[in-house]
């Protein structure tokens, strides 16, 4: 038999606030033109992370993001607070470098050393080669363990 909940706000017991809602792996959402289906939990970002790349490196904002290592310039391994289920995830982002007042940088996920735990980018300016730069972002998708 198939059930059907109508509600305009889920609160807490008390009704003093939202609520924590836990979704399975299977929920699917309901396209916008309502022809096809998808998996919720495969279309969310498992981690992502903003920082300064440049001078003293920081992560200032993120999201399953624990560790951020200056390997070189231009070259950064970020670390995950929780694993990824295996090194085939994708890596995506962006950066903005103030060299030159160009900003044509782009952002690659190295995945041949990318880990269950840690992933590898590098930022390459189209004519000068591996530049660190000031504002960074990166975000990945794919299956926590």
């Amino acid at each position: 038999m198939t059930s059907q909940l109508n509600v305009d706000t889920i609160v807490d017991k008390a009704g003093s606030g939202g609520t924590n809602v836990k979704i399975g792996n299977t929920s699917n959402y309901v396209s916008d033109g309502g022809n096809v289906t998808q998996n919720t939990v495969q279309g969310l970002a498992k981690a992502w992370c903003v920082f300064n790349g440049e001078g003293t490196v920081a992560i200032t904002d993120s999201n399953n993001s624990a560790s951020l290592t200056d390997v070189a310039q231009g070259d950064y391994t970020l670390g995950f607070t929780n694993n990824m289920n295996s090194a085939a995830y994708a890596v995506s982002g962006s950066s903005v470098g103030s060299d030159s007042g160009s900003y044509f940088n782009f952002l690659c996920g190295d995945s041949a050393n990318n880990t269950t735990s840690v992933y590898e980018i590098n930022f390459v300016h189209r004519s000068t080669g591996q530049v660190d730069n000031d504002h960074s972002a990166t975000i990945v998708h794919g299956d926590l363990a």
